[in-house]
């Protein structure tokens, strides 16, 4: 009990010691104000309410961004996944298209190659020819006879006459020109119907091509289509000339082709040496800024160089020279006191390589570079090459064969009926590629005399194809039996053939008028002849044939 009552009695004492009223502690004071330290800490919990929405709010945003871009990596991935299988399709696709092309162009060639040997595998074609009367043998052995062969002494004495003085005038034309500044003009060369004996129509023109050459230490470096470049279909056929320094190699240095840094130099080539668009080079006949040989600056120069060259050797001839057309600068023609004249083409050209392919800035004998990509385009031709191939197969046909005698029958009667109805878009030029086909296709004893009505037909029958196909492939471009005699650029044999119909599909207007024009010639064929043909015996009309080809 005692022990109780002051365990009771300390506890009493300590809390009396430790009261804080009784004895305060140090630095310790009593607020005064207790509503203002309130006051603050609402304001204090407040601020922090706040604070936590904004947090919130930042981290609800923080959540959708994520949730987007997540969104956004899904629909990428996903695009990517279909435009992988849609690419598989599409080069699927390709790849078909391309074997089904190349397989119909393989079948085509060599179906058209199979049809050369067999005169009854072309029956097939001919639908235009339905009730169409065609000339006997007797109508167009003497037709030829009277009408076309008693020309060919005329074309022999033109040829002579304007060879001659085409002669005369370049050497004229050199020795007004400047050789240190002016092209090299070289001797001219015959191409063309007229020196491969089939032209037929009036009046007579002689097309005479003048290769040219820059003076030094300038060179020629030309470019085609087919040299690896990738060029448009609109410029197939078509070529470049570049005009360079002679010690200049542009295709075995890269610094044309590589902007160096200032402070580094070519050690090939100086810089005095680097061929800069100038003046110079617009002296030298190239497109303003460039290196490449302009068409229409060469022209230019050629009118004005030919225009001083006659007036230093007019007064040897007893006949005026002037220019005859204006769309075309090197159609010359020659007035004599009499009234006569005779026309002439004498156009420049560009020899490509060692080659006697040529670059021409347009076609005087027909329409195929009638509208050029650009002044700094050059066609090329290969009318050498066709004159020697005429002359090469000639010499293994039969005497007196039919080939040439069909093509100009069909010149005249397309030239005749053209006169009647208006120009269509076949030229002679695509006749005579419709033959040279004919004669690389058919055995040489097949071009007989006796055998001139079913070469014809023949000749007739493959025109209708093409146009029916608005396909006339160029004869030398992409055909690798060109004969080895010739020596043709390989180059030009492995090339994709040349369509010369392609026109055709793309302006189907002129389509539709030439084969009209066809079909008309067709119909009226009979009729022409005859209207040029002297009276046959009976004996000899009795034996012409009405028949579907």
């Amino acid at each position: 009990m005692p022990v109780g009552i002051f365990r009771v009695c300390l506890v009493v004492i300590t809390a009396i010691v430790n009261h804080p009223l009784l004895f305060p502690k140090e630095n310790v004071s009593v607020p005064e104000n207790t509503e203002e330290i309130i006051q603050k800490m609402k304001e204090r919990e407040e601020s922090l309410r706040l604070e936590q929405l904004r947090l919130e709010q930042e981290i609800a945003d923080q959540e959708a961004i994520q949730k987007a871009l997540e969104k956004a990596a899904e629909v990428v991935e996903e695009s990517k996944e279909e435009k992988v299988r849609w690419d598989m399709w599409t080069a699927l696709s390709m790849v078909i298209f391309l074997l089904i092309e190349l397989w119909r162009q393989d079948f085509q060639e060599g179906n058209w190659q199979d049809t050369g040997g067999e005169e009854d595998d072309m029956a097939v074609l001919g639908k235009a020819f339905k009730g169409v009367a065609f000339p006997d043998k007797a109508v167009l052995a003497s037709f030829y006879e009277k009408r076309i062969l008693g020309t060919t002494g005329d074309m022999a004495r033109m040829r002579e006459m304007v060879e001659g003085f085409a002669d005369d005038l370049l050497e004229a034309l050199r020795s007004v020109c400047n050789r240190d500044a002016d092209m090299e003009v070289e001797d001219c060369m015959g191409v063309g119907s007229m020196y491969e004996n089939w032209r037929v129509r009036k009046p007579f023109v002689c097309d005479l091509i003048v290769p040219f050459a820059p003076p030094e230490p300038y060179c020629f470096r030309s470019q085609t289509w087919c040299s690896g470049d990738n060029f448009p279909p609109d410029e197939q056929g078509y070529g470049t000339i570049k005009v360079c320094r002679a010690d200049e190699d542009v295709t075995g240095c890269i610094c044309d082709k590589t902007k160096l840094g200032e402070d580094m130099l070519c050690l090939l080539h100086s810089q005095a040496n680097n061929t800069k668009p100038s003046s110079q080079m617009e002296d030298l006949l190239c497109f303003k800024n460039t290196q490449y040989l302009d068409a229409n600056q060469v022209m230019k120069w050629f009118q004005i160089a030919v225009t001083k060259a006659w007036n230093r050797i007019s007064h040897k001839y007893e006949f005026d020279l002037s220019f005859s057309l204006l769309d075309s600068p090197g159609a010359l023609k020659i007035k004599f006191r009499s009234g006569k004249s005779v026309a002439f083409n004498l156009t420049p050209v560009v020899q490509y390589e060692n080659s006697d392919v040529y670059f021409i800035s347009h076609f005087p004998w027909s329409s195929l570079a009638a509208d050029l990509p650009s002044s700094t385009h050059w066609f090329l031709t290969f009318a050498v090459y066709e004159r020697r191939f005429i002359q090469l197969v000639s010499k293994m046909l039969p005497a007196n064969a039919c080939h040439v005698s069909c093509l100009q029958i069909l010149s005249f009667l397309h030239g005749k009926q053209c006169s009647l109805t208006g120009p269509s878009g076949l030229t002679n030029y695509h006749l005579k590629t419709v033959m040279l086909h004919l004669l690389q296709a058919r055995p040489t004893q097949d071009w007989a005399s006796e055998k001139l009505e079913a070469r014809l037909q023949d000749m007739l029958k493959f025109l209708e194809k093409c146009l029916h196909e608005k396909k006339l492939y160029h004869f030398f471009i992409g055909n690798g039996k060109v004969p080895a005699e010739l020596g043709f650029p390989v180059i030009f044999q492995r090339a994709e053939p040349l369509n010369l119909f392609r026109p055709f599909v793309l302006r189907r207007d002129v389509y539709r008028k030439t084969v009209d024009t066809f079909h008309e010639m067709l119909r009226n064929m009979s009729a022409l002849i005859n209207e040029y043909t002297v009276h046959i015996p009976l004996a000899h009309t009795n034996g012409i044939r009405k028949e579907s080809l």
